[in-house]
């Protein structure tokens, strides 16, 4: 497993302070195996995962041709097998935590309490 980001390492310092007692997620959840794919975070029984995009607007990998066709591969695989994906930003965790928290949050436990996973 590889050292989280900077923005992970923000992203899992929100979620452990608002979260209300949710479970940790899983980091770097691999999916839809043989696929080396994997989530940065990601609760697997609800099928919930967090991307976090860094280099936004720095011209980082999510951003360029190859970067952002792989990008919206695995995220087209991920909807198909039933994931619900939220992508994050530096910006976003930055202007609204509470925000982001919150809608990760009620997704975690929306499937949670529907009993499809």
């Amino acid at each position: 497993m590889s050292e989280p980001s900077s923005l992970e390492r923000t992203f899992t310092f929100y979620w452990r302070a608002l979260a209300d007692g949710l479970p940790e997620p899983e980091r770097e959840c691999r999916f839809a195996s043989p696929r080396r794919w994997r989530f940065d975070f990601a609760w697997p029984a609800q099928r919930v995962a967090v991307e976090c995009d860094g280099g936004t607007y720095s011209g980082g990998r999510h951003t360029r041709g190859d970067g952002y066709r792989r990008d919206a591969e695995k995220l087209n695989a991920a909807s198909a097998l039933g994931w619900r994906v939220f992508r994050v930003t530096a910006d976003m965790l930055r202007d609204d935590p509470h925000g982001v928290v919150d809608m990760v949050r009620a997704a975690v436990e929306r499937r949670e309490g529907d009993g499809r996973f």
